[in-house]
């Protein structure tokens, strides 16, 4: 095992509430009807943010209004408590990247605000790809990046985007409480999961 990617939103950052917020003030904005955060999580969370607008037959202009959106709850969103420390701890063995779904704008303000920019080696944003998660394009170009084989790298994700994204490329896929190749329950086990990993292989 030589290299770790890490989604963001789910995985290091708790933004759910944030996204839904921005979403629906953006659907507002433009004339559409408001969703409910249970149909938001199944049907929209996960994607990237244009490839959702598309669906409701918005464009560009929507997404600049949505980015904006988003930015003005920025400080609603969380990091989860264990976060900076798994980081930390895996940065010191282990080439890490960050490959996300949402702009890359977006993604280095929300990296910044938390100051996590410091432990990735990479960070591949869906404005770096032709073609974002579920599609293993960010993956591919993230382990290329790193000079890693994709049959050394773990991809943690939270959604299927995660997992197909990572089963295409061929990675090894841990979902946090999502089915994949391996599942945890929270952040805090990847180190677990990590360190039995390495004595199975040893």
């Amino acid at each position: 095992m030589k290299a770790i990617l890490f989604d963001m939103n789910g995985v290091l950052t708790d933004s759910f509430n944030p996204w839904w917020a921005a979403f629906n003030e953006t659907l507002e904005r433009f004339g559409k009807k408001k969703i409910s955060k249970r149909e938001y999580r199944e049907k929209y969370w996960g994607p990237d943010e244009k490839s959702i607008l598309e669906k409701f037959g918005l464009g560009d202009d929507a997404l600049d209004y949505l980015k904006s959106r988003y930015l003005s709850h920025i400080k609603e969103v969380r990091i989860f408590p264990e976060t900076k420390k798994i980081l930390k701890s895996l940065n010191k063995k282990f080439k890490l990247a960050l490959v996300s779904n949402t702009t890359s704008e977006l993604v280095h303000k929300t990296l910044e605000y938390f100051d996590l920019k410091k432990y990735f080696d990479v960070i591949v944003t869906v404005d770096d790809v032709k073609k974002g998660k579920p599609g293993p394009e960010m993956i591919i170009k993230a382990c290329e990046s790193l000079d890693v084989d994709r049959r050394d790298v773990i991809i943690v994700g939270d959604t299927m985007n995660d997992v197909l994204a990572g089963k295409s490329a061929g990675c090894v896929v841990v979902g946090l409480n999502t089915e994949s190749d391996f599942k945890i329950k929270r952040l805090s086990d990847l180190t677990k999961f990590v360190e039995q990993t390495i004595k199975n292989k040893d």
